[in-house]
Parts: structure tokens; sequence; C-alpha cells
């Protein structure tokens, strides 16, 4: 055998061997991208959508904005119940005013010195019915007026007392809890108002434009879908045979029509299988069980756009070869 010979049976036979070794599975798919709807908690009427389909918007940037007829007047109404009982707990953390307290004093002085007189009436009037200067209907007449004014005292004393005192614990604990229940209600319609702004909340692709100004939608219905450029993937499928030597997080290649070869790592196994029947009762049946592999890229800004065919190929026992 000649050198030249051998150095071709040689070359060969690595060949063979080089071959074998970088058989891997392949499957074919599509780039895809989580996909995120942009809808309202409740019934709501489109004002404006301020993107179309196709255009790049960034996390953070406002899409649409929606209305609800009544979310104004009701916001007034309850901005306005804060000041309120706002204004009831100020009064009453602070107490009675001065004036009040010498209102009352002055209405307790008047009390007291009506008592006062009808006091020594009731008893010149005692004295004249021993004998029988009066008759007993004025006797009674002036007890009764008597005890009128001994009451509008005890009244009038009362209040004084209850104006030095202040306001009790109990009325300016009551009046807090009702200011902090108005405020968190006034921040459950804010909150209401602010979901009618709508924001992307991730950047991406518009991939569908789903209503128009003048549109009432119920709650939950998109306006918008928006794509995440950032998280692309490919879901192949794979049979049950080569699916049971895979695991979650084996490197991955993804070709390109173009020619590249972009690495990527499984992300998903679906453990259900799909194309086939429910129930698979022979062996052959069970061999063409097809299960889903999502597959990730490693660098997600060299992953073609959304919706081009792609071929995944990962290697067996782990390694990958395009």
């Amino acid at each position: 055998m000649t050198s030249s010979t051998a150095r071709l049976l040689a070359l060969l036979l690595a060949a063979a061997c080089g071959g074998a070794a970088a058989d891997p599975f392949r499957a074919q798919g599509t780039v895809e991208v989580p996909e995120v709807d942009l809808s309202t908690f409740a019934t709501a009427r489109v004002v404006a959508v301020r993107v179309e389909e196709g255009a790049l918007v960034r996390a953070g940037d406002t899409l649409a904005f929606l209305t609800q007829s009544d979310l104004d007047a009701t916001l007034a109404a309850q901005r306005a119940r804060i000041a309120t009982s706002a204004s009831n707990l100020r009064d009453l953390q602070a107490g009675s005013r001065p004036e009040e307290i010498r209102s009352a004093e002055g209405d307790l002085r008047t009390a007291e010195a009506e008592l006062q007189r009808l006091g020594k009436d009731l008893e010149r009037t005692r004295g004249l019915a021993a004998s029988d200067l009066v008759s007993k209907e004025t006797l009674d007449h002036a007890i009764s007026a008597e005890q009128e004014a001994r009451g509008r005292a005890q009244v009038a004393e009362e209040r004084v007392r209850l104006l030095r005192a202040g306001s009790r614990p109990d009325r300016i604990e009551a009046a807090r809890a009702e200011l902090n229940a108005a405020r968190a209600a006034l921040q459950q319609l804010e909150a209401r108002a602010s979901d009618l702004v709508l924001t992307a909340p991730v950047a991406g692709i518009v991939l569908s434009r789903n209503a128009e100004p003048g549109e009432v939608l119920g709650a939950g219905v998109p306006v918008l879908t928006i794509g995440e450029t950032g998280r692309p993937f490919v879901r192949v499928f794979f049979p049950q045979s080569v699916v049971s030597g895979l695991s979650v997080g084996a490197p991955a290649t993804v070709l390109t029509a173009e020619g590249r070869s972009l690495p990527g790592r499984i992300a998903a196994i679906n453990p259900r299988a799909e194309f086939t029947p429910r129930v698979a009762l022979t062996e052959q049946e069970r061999a063409d069980l097809m299960f889903g592999v999502k597959v990730e890229f490693e660098n997600p800004g060299e992953a073609p756009n959304a919706g081009l065919w792609v071929t995944v190929a990962i290697g067996r026992g782990g390694a990958t070869t395009p």
C-alpha cells in the first residue's frame, strides 16, 4: 500500500467516523415570541390607539387610551368626600373653640342666676302659702318653675364640661377611620383610571391591533397584542424515541435559511404528546408520538424575525452539530 493510498484511506475513515458522531436530530419550526394582550379590567370605550401593527415599542410606551363615562364625576365626588372627612377630623382633634366655651359659660351663668332667683321666689311663696296668703296653685307653679330652672342649669353645666374636655377619643378614631376609607376608595378609583391608559409592559412589536376608537370593549378584551422580541424561541416536535434522551437545559443549534448557526438551549419539553390519538395501544403507535420541544436562543438579538422557518439540530448525547 502506497503512502498516498494509506493517507486517502485514513481520511475516508475519519470522515465516516465524524459523520456518524455528528448526526444530530433535526426538526423544523418557526421563530415565535411570547405574546402579551393589552386589555382593561372593566368595560370601557376606546378613545385613541397610537400604534399600528408592526410598530416597535419600548417598555412603558403609551399605546392606547380608553374612558368610562362616569369616572370623572365619581373621582370628583370621592375627592369631595375626603375633604369633608378631613375637615371633620381636624375639628374633632382641635376640640372646642374658645368662643364656644365662653358662650357656654355665659349660658351657665344665666341659668344659675335664673335658678337662684326662682329659688328665692319659691321660698317666699312657701312662706305666704303657710299663712294662707297665696293659693296652692300659686305654690305649685313656683315649685315647677324652680325645677325647670334647675334642669336648665344642669344642662348648661354639662355642656360646659363637655366643651372643656374636648372630643371623645372614640369619635376621633371613628373620624380618622372614615378618612382612611375615603382615601382608599380614591386610590381604587385612580387605579381604575390608570388602567384605562394602556402602556407596553415589555419591549417588542405590535402583532395585532384589535380595536379602533369609538369601540366599547368588555373586560379582558385585548386592544393590542404585543410580541416580546427579547425572548424569541422555536417550538419543534420530536418523536418519543428522541425526547426520551433530551433534558431541559441541553444545548441545541438553530440553523437559518441563510446558513447561520445560532446557539440555543432546550427551555421546555411538553409532557403531553401531540398529533396522535389520545390512546396509543400498539408499540408502533407509541413510537409515532410527537412531543413539543421549546428551544430558546442564547443570544436573542441574533434570532431571525418571528414567523421565519428554521431548523433545530439537537445532537446525540448532548452535542449539537450543524
